[in-house]
């Protein structure tokens, strides 16, 4: 199983999203990636402590999108509220939208927030990943 979450730059919210499934689900079958819309700018030195902080390790490089593999990916999670699901009508049969609020890099009480409103989504995707309520249809 494939899940890709997207948001716009994927220097924020999809990278945290990530990272804290990566670390939380244990099944080796359920692989785990993230991109933007727009390949975004280094992520900042903030995202990153405050992320250690809270237990994930956020990996420095963005990844843009690409059209090749989409048709691979079992379910995608925008991530974001600036993020169209049009963008994938058509491509991607499973969608789910998380409208999360991007914030600035400099902001880190927000980031704190913003990152802990993603570990709660992501707890829930992983419950239901693990209970079978999220069925996989290709």
């Amino acid at each position: 199983m494939r899940i890709l979450f997207v948001c716009k730059h994927n220097r924020f919210r999809s990278k945290v999203a990530e990272a804290y499934l990566k670390k939380i689900n244990k099944n080796k079958r359920i692989q785990v990636v993230s991109a933007g819309v727009f390949k975004g700018n280094p992520i900042s030195n903030n995202v990153i402590s405050i992320g250690k902080k809270l237990g994930i390790n956020i990996i420095h490089k963005t990844q843009g999108l690409k059209s090749k593999g989409m048709n691979r990916i079992d379910l995608l999670i925008i991530v974001a509220d600036d993020v169209p699901v049009s963008l994938f009508k058509g491509k991607v049969k499973n969608i789910i939208v998380w409208k999360i609020n991007d914030t600035s890099e400099t902001n880190k009480i927000r980031i704190e927030k913003t990152m802990k409103e993603i570990f709660k989504k992501v707890d829930s995707l992983n419950k239901d990943i693990e209970g079978g309520k999220i069925k996989w249809k290709r």
